[in-house]
């Protein structure tokens, strides 16, 4: 179990970082209109409502896992150039109690109209994320790279932006 939690008589766990990815695939799943609160939250917004103002549709809501430590959680993707470690993220399934699939999504930032990946990976070792790269991410691609976890390994997870990466197209 992740940061010290434990499973109750049925098996069951509290996991929050379970139940926050659960919420955010049933958005995903139900992206529907609806009018947005001031203060948004990672779970209970509609799917858009990150996004100020909403211009285009959205079908993905883009989040960080973090490990017990905080560091964020990484998972490597077919490289595009010199980038090929993300720690990016999009639920594509929530299964089994608390264990997902995961989209790996490409970090990019934009150079006019390019999408230009970003290298996360710190000095060529693929364990070290640079944090000063992470900070000039400002779009994202859907990977064909997918990952499964079990959820009940993390102990914070952030929301990072809704954007449209044409899952639904």
């Amino acid at each position: 179990m992740g940061c010290g939690k434990k499973s109750d008589v049925l098996g069951t766990s509290d996991n929050c970082v379970c139940q926050v990815v659960r919420a955010i695939a049933d958005i995903q799943d139900n992206a529907v209109d609806e009018e947005c609160l001031d203060c948004p939250s990672c779970f209970m917004e509609p799917l858009g409502s990150l996004v100020s103002p909403t211009r285009d549709r959205v079908d993905t809501r883009v989040f960080v896992l973090k490990t017990k430590d905080g560091s964020p959680f990484h998972a490597f993707f077919s490289g595009e150039g010199n980038a090929c470690v993300s720690i990016y993220f999009r639920v594509e399934e929530v299964f089994d109690n608390c264990c997902a699939t995961l989209r790996v999504l490409v970090p990019g930032r934009r150079e006019g109209n390019n999408f230009v990946p970003v290298n996360l990976v710190s000095g060529g070792n693929p364990c070290c994320i640079n944090l000063e790269r992470v900070c000039q991410v400002d779009r994202f691609r859907a990977s064909n790279d997918c990952i499964t976890v079990d959820l009940s390994c993390f102990c914070a997870i952030q929301c990072i932006a809704d954007v449209n990466l044409g899952i639904c197209d």
